[in-house]
This record gives C-alpha cells, sequence and structure tokens, in this order.
C-alpha cells in the first residue's frame, strides 16, 4: 500500500555526468529524509518511518512554540466570529505582511509568557511595534491589537499564565474633531450627487451605520417605519427608527426598486466596496466639498445626536457602539468647539431658568 504524506517536498539536481538526481524534504525548508548520508527515496522501506519522525519532530517542537497560540487563536471563535474584512485583516497582519507576527514571534517559546518573564517579552513585543510605527503609527497600533488577541485567548484557554499585551497604549491619536459633515456640506452634496448616492448619504446620516453594512441593507430590513438588521462586525441585531427625510428617500426608492439591496449603482448592479468608495470621492469633489470621507457620516451622525439632547445609551442603541465606545467619540473626536454643544446647554439653562421663575410666580 503507498502512503501519501503531506507537506514533503522535493528538489531536483543535475549531476555531473548528465542525470539528474531528486532529494526529499520533510517539508519546504525543513530537514532532507535521509538514513545518515545516503538521501532516501519513495518506496524505500526507511523512507516513511525517518521522514515520520522529522515531522514528528517539528510538530513536538511547535507544540511549545507561540506559533500553537497563533494557530489557536485562528481556529478560535473570536477569530472566526469577525467580519471576513477583519479576518482578512488580521490575517495579513499575522502571516502575510512584512514583519509579520508568525515571522517575528513563531517560534519564540512558551516559556517567555510566565510571569517571571512577562516584562521582559512585553519590551520584545513593544520594541517590535515601534519598528512598524516608523512606517505607520495607525498599522503598528493594530497589529498590537492583534498580538494581544491571540494571547488573550490564549490566557483564557489556559495555554499561558499572562498576556504581555494588556494595556498596551496607543502611538495613533486622530483628532477629527473638525471632520464632521455640516448641514451646508450635506446640502451640497444633495444638490450635485446622482441619485443613488443622495440616498447613501442619508441613509448614513440618520443611521450612524458602517459603509459595510449599508451597502448590505436589504429591502427586507425595511417595514416602512424602522430599520432591523445585524452588525457584520459587532454582530449586534440593531433597530433603528427611520427619520422623517430617510422614510422619504426610502419610500420614493421603493416605487422603482431595481433590485435586493436598497443601495445599487446607477447600473442597478450591487456595490463594490471600492467602487463605491470611488464613486463616492468623485461626487464628493464634485460637489466642492475637501477633507471629508464617507466615515466621517457615522461621527457626523453621533455628533448631531449629541447636538439635538440625546444620551449616550439612545446614541449607542441607534448605532451599535457600546456605551464606552460612544462617550469615547464623543469626547475624543467630534465635539470640537463649534458643534452646537454650548448653544444647546445654554437654552436647556434658559428653558430652566424661566420654568423656575414660573413656578415662583
Amino acid at each position: 500500500m503507498r502512503v501519501h504524506l503531506k507537506g514533503i517536498a522535493s528538489a531536483s539536481f543535475k549531476l555531473a555526468n548528465g542525470q539528474t538526481k531528486k532529494h526529499y524534504y520533510a517539508w519546504r525548508g525543513g530537514p532532507a529524509i535521509k538514513d545518515g548520508s545516503e538521501y532516501l527515496q519513495p518506496g524505500d522501506p526507511r523512507f516513511i518511518p525517518v521522514a515520520m519522525a522529522l515531522i514528528g519532530q517539528k510538530q513536538k517542537s511547535a507544540s511549545t512554540t507561540f506559533q500553537t497560540l497563533i494557530d489557536l487563536y485562528l481556529d478560535s471563535d473570536e477569530y472566526l466570529s469577525c467580519s471576513e474584512r477583519t479576518r482578512t485583516d488580521y490575517r495579513n497582519l499575522i502571516s502575510a505582511r512584512p514583519d509579520n507576527i508568525e515571522k517575528n514571534f513563531g517560534k519564540m517559546p512558551l516559556s517567555a509568557f510566565t510571569e517571571k518573564n512577562r516584562a521582559t517579552t512585553r519590551g520584545i513585543f513593544k520594541e517590535w511595534r515601534d519598528m512598524l510605527a516608523r512606517r505607520s503609527r495607525r498599522q503598528a497600533d493594530y497589529a498590537w491589537v492583534v498580538l494581544a488577541r491571540i494571547c488573550s485567548v490564549a490566557v483564557d484557554r489556559g495555554k499561558i499564565p499572562t498576556n504581555p499585551c494588556e494595556k498596551g497604549g496607543r502611538l495613533y491619536r486622530a483628532d477629527r474633531s473638525e471632520q464632521v459633515w455640516t448641514d451646508e456640506d450635506e446640502q451640497k452634496f444633495l444638490a450635485s450627487a446622482p441619485e443613488h448616492l443622495r440616498l447613501a448619504i442619508l441613509l448614513a446620516i440618520w443611521t450612524g451605520q458602517r459603509q459595510g453594512d449599508l451597502l448590505k441593507l436589504t429591502w427586507t430590513a425595511y417595514d416602512g417605519q424602522t430599520i432591523r438588521f445585524r452588525q457584520g462586525k459587532t454582530r449586534a441585531r440593531i433597530t433603528i427608527p427611520v427619520g422623517a427625510p430617510l422614510k422619504a428617500a426610502l419610500d420614493t426608492e421603493i416605487a422603482k426598486r431595481r433590485g435586493t439591496l436598497i443601495l445599487l449603482t446607477a447600473a442597478g448592479t450591487p456595490w463594490t466596496p471600492d467602487g463605491f468608495r470611488a464613486s463616492w470621492r468623485k461626487a464628493v469633489a464634485k460637489a466642492g466639498i475637501s477633507g471629508l470621507t464617507f466615515h466621517d457620516l457615522r461621527g457626523t451622525a453621533i455628533t448631531r445626536l449629541a447636538v439635538a439632547g440625546g444620551t449616550v445609551p439612545e446614541i449607542a442603541a441607534l448605532t451599535g457602539h457600546t456605551l464606552k465606545d460612544v462617550e469615547s467619540i464623543l469626547d475624543a473626536h467630534y465635539l470640537s468647539r463649534g458643534s452646537g454643544l454650548a448653544e444647546s446647554a445654554i437654552i436647556k439653562l434658559e428653558a430652566h431658568v424661566k420654568g423656575a421663575e414660573k413656578t415662583k410666580e
């Protein structure tokens, strides 16, 4: 019976006499399958036992290295339940991009994750992040997040006692306090953009949802009063009451309903993410708007809800953010001095004072 060993690699050599000889290896880049100095060939009774012994040594070695934790994470629900886009991004950071996690730390022994060695390992990881930051501080932070999640899953599964990446801090700080769509920006866009993109901006402003979720939104999610769907990234179920301007646009679109999805290209076909971004950039430029992106509409929605008096729990219920995330977004990114909250606060104070004076009367 012929046995096939997965992963066996081979390389051919041409000898001085013109003959071709082939050598076999336990895996690509691995040790040669040989007995002493003799290279073994398939069919030799020694070939399979030697190959299996080499493979077994590799597996035993791998079980004591960080690679085990990487494999554990990639098989975990924490990774598999992420959106397709997130899994792709994580996988690239783990194994595809230059200076990836596997390349740098795959052979790190698990003894590096004991309490005794925690500080040293954390320092090694920080040096790697600092190296990445020379190219992009934002990507360095993202890589650190992935590394921390690998370690977190390993701690949760009892594979290592401590996570050296906990509370690593951030290198990249984005100040988008000025990156909010004003009413004037919105009206300029609506006046010049094609109809299928006008619906897109209204959906974004009145729902506060991500581009990816809006491009996948189907008509079955809309019942005439609310939009109900599950977010792709968080998997949270969202119920959004539809405001009057958005309802008018949706009800108008229903009359010509061109397909299953709400947002479609001018030709009536589903958007690709890249296609939508390209068309959006052209429409924004045509409207004479600069420095604003589609993603900024999510923050704009949060800001407008806050200016209108929406509480943090109310905003979170609409957008699908956690309470902490809403507070963080409002505090760090979108509450510039011109946002209108100060005016809103004075109006409320005046109303309170007038109410108190009437009570005295």
